[in-house]
């Protein structure tokens, strides 16, 4: 496997028109990817995409923008499946709305992660000081990923004081302000994500995102490192595999 989407919505509306082709792309590419649910309808939809394709893994999780109230046991329901391999998206965003909901809805959502042994992973916006206070006070044992993360590499440094992985996304291909995140962020630590259908990357900026754009993220991480992108893209892929129990 030469790449790896550690954070995609293939089963969204976006795709709905080529999906196939999508994939095909995605498996002539030789990568892999992790389709994030964001409610208990995206959820089981990626979970059946998941089951088709042999490239493709499921997490399942509530976003904490969304309406629906957690009911844990449909989501721990789905996630016994053993392409089910994370629990999330979850988290704080605090940009749309501050819903005091949304504490209690990450905290079960963290307890599921705990009780069942797979990873979490984690949208954070406008709300880095919660988001990691909870974290620090559950004293999460499972694997973390910080999804879309765009912050400082002070921020950065935080959050891997904890013990997370952080995954970069498209953004990082805009700007250079990212750079020193990418440069403090260790080897085994660092994830790739496009967020697809969501933020293309450069040169893909301004359309729909697509997995196989991840290719572009990856080798704006190379070239901050100072690292040949077949290096690059073959740790980010162990990194991800490791993280997810794929191996």
């Amino acid at each position: 496997m030469k790449f790896f989407d550690a954070h995609c919505h293939l089963q969204f509306q976006q795709y709905d028109a080529d999906r196939e082709k999508v994939l095909t792309r995605m498996r002539d590419l030789d990568m892999g990817a992790i389709v994030v649910g964001t409610n208990y309808e995206t959820s089981k939809t990626g979970l059946e995409l998941a089951r088709r394709h042999d490239f493709i893994w499921a997490s399942v999780g509530l976003h904490p923008n969304d309406e629906e109230s957690y009911d844990v046991s449909k989501y721990e329901e789905l996630a016994q499946d053993p392409k089910v391999v994370a629990i999330g998206e979850c988290g704080l965003d605090y940009f749309r709305s501050k819903d005091k909901d949304q504490n209690s809805k990450f905290e079960a959502q963290i307890k599921l992660a705990e009780k069942l042994r797979k990873p979490l992973i984690v949208h954070c916006r406008n709300a880095h000081e919660d988001c990691s206070s909870i974290l620090q006070k559950t004293r999460i044992s499972v694997p973390v990923v910080m999804h879309f993360f765009t912050g400082t590499a002070e921020l950065a440094q935080k959050y891997l004081e904890l013990g997370c992985h952080i995954s970069f996304p498209g953004p990082i291909t805009f700007t250079d302000m990212y750079d020193e995140s990418i440069r403090v962020t260790p080897m085994d630590k660092i994830l790739a994500e496009t967020d697809a259908p969501f933020a293309a990357p450069v040169p893909h900026r301004g359309v729909r995102n697509e997995p196989i754009y991840v290719e572009e993220v990856v080798k704006k991480i190379a070239e901050t490192r100072g690292i040949p992108l077949k290096e690059m893209s073959s740790r980010i892929v162990e990194n991800t595999q490791e993280v997810f129990g794929l191996q």
